[in-house]
């Protein structure tokens, strides 16, 4: 049920929305239906959008993870839904995973393929999310709390986290939301993921400008133009978390939950969750689960495929036999797309590097090494596909041991 204040704004005054990310066609409809005949319309911006949508909203397919053509008609058509609001209308913004890179909006001077080069980069490099939105902010006209600027009327946010500690100044790079951060830790990120001479030229002259105090700052905490803006997270891995334990009880399993995010290197971040899960299994009857979510990175330097979720399976898999004759490990994108594949992730078990032996495939290190734990795991039969599922709450790490003498 909603909280009383988001009650009491969708009840009380005509709606304009705007929706971004992988789950942003489910919740412009959803919110049609919590407040009937109280939303006029708005946009949705998405990856994969369907055939209708609801009255009055205009779509935009955008690129994911970097922004396409997409993208920017779709921030330009929400800084001019922002900017036009009429007085009697109040903004809802539905936010979901990938809401950073469908609805772009460049500063001046910086082109759609400067921002795509700066965001691949750092992909490339291993940025985490929060580095990666700190410098998506600063070089947005919609990023880091601009949207709500622009809008200066009443707005409510309504977020799906895909972001480990749910911050809300993250979470599709906070566009109603205060930001914390600077032009110089923007710049700061380009030096810690490579150097300033590696990503566009434009990208790295307007970060240096905003931070010798050229260009205006990002609005921050106390700012008056975000005075009527609240925000809040409707969803988040710990759902996703508890749907999975709720399943895995149903089918008999004795399940523990790792509290800890997983974050991290992925295929580092692989090992250590090995041994967390060791652990915790010791304390479990048979059949056992253990379950854990977070967002790993990957540091790309092979010319492979693959995604964050099949390199921590992949990794995984030379170390199971450890855990018993019978472990399974998966690693999945709730979003039901890892990377740049058609994968969701990876799900090795005990037997996974005896049978690529078996198959004259080379260990999973070779593979690793180059990226490209895709063509590993679907030579074995180990990749995991769902196609994508319309939204997004981080990556599920599944590891199932079941009793020895089964």
């Amino acid at each position: 049920m909603a909280e009383p204040r988001t009650a009491a704004f969708l009840s009380s005054q005509p709606l304009r929305v705007i929706a971004a990310g992988k789950a942003a066609p489910h919740m412009a409809a959803a919110l049609g239906r919590l407040a009937p005949g109280r939303v006029r319309g708005g946009l949705v911006a998405g990856v994969h959008l369907p055939a209708r949508l609801p009255p009055g909203f205009d779509g935009f397919a955008g690129g994911h993870p970097t922004p396409g053509p997409g993208s920017v008609a779709a921030g330009r058509r929400a800084l001019e839904i922002a900017a036009g609001l009429p007085r009697d209308e109040h903004l809802v913004v539905l936010l979901s995973g990938g809401a950073s890179a469908l609805l772009a909006a460049p500063v001046e001077g910086v082109s759609l393929e400067d921002k795509r080069g700066t965001t691949a980069r750092l992909l490339e490099a291993g940025a985490d999310i929060h580095a990666l939105n700190t410098v998506r902010k600063h070089l947005s006209r919609i990023k880091g709390g601009w949207l709500a600027a622009t809008a200066g009327r009443p707005s409510l946010t309504l977020a799906v986290s895909d972001v480990v500690d749910d911050d809300l100044s993250v979470i599709g790079s906070g566009p109603t939301v205060a930001d914390h951060t600077t032009y110089g830790e923007a710049l700061a990120v380009l030096d810690r993921f490579g150097s300033r001479s590696d990503y566009p030229k434009p990208a790295v002259a307007w970060l240096e400008r905003g931070a010798a105090g050229e260009v205006p700052e990002t609005p921050k905490p106390g700012d008056p133009r975000l005075a009527r803006s609240a925000a809040r997270v409707i969803a988040s891995r710990l759902d996703a978390l508890g749907g999975a334990r709720a399943a895995a009880e149903a089918l008999g399993y004795h399940v523990a939950v790792r509290e800890q995010a997983v974050v991290g290197e992925a295929r580092e971040a692989a090992r250590d969750h090995l041994d967390v899960a060791a652990m915790l299994g010791r304390g479990l009857q048979r059949p056992a689960c253990i379950l854990s979510a977070g967002e790993t990175t990957v540091h790309v330097s092979g010319a492979g495929r693959g995604g964050r979720n099949q390199e921590f399976a992949l990794a995984l898999a030379p170390w199971l036999p450890h855990l018993g004759p019978a472990v399974v490990c998966a690693s999945l994108g709730t979003d039901g797309i890892d990377g740049p594949t058609d994968a969701a992730g990876g799900m090795t078990d005990s037997t996974t590097v005896s049978r690529a032996r078996a198959l004259g495939i080379d260990g999973p290190e070779t593979y690793l090494r180059a990226n490209n734990s895709y063509a590993f795991l679907s030579a074995v039969g180990d990749l995991v596909m769902t196609g994508p599922t319309g939204t997004n709450v981080g990556d599920v790490q599944i590891v199932l041991i079941a009793d020895s003498q089964a």
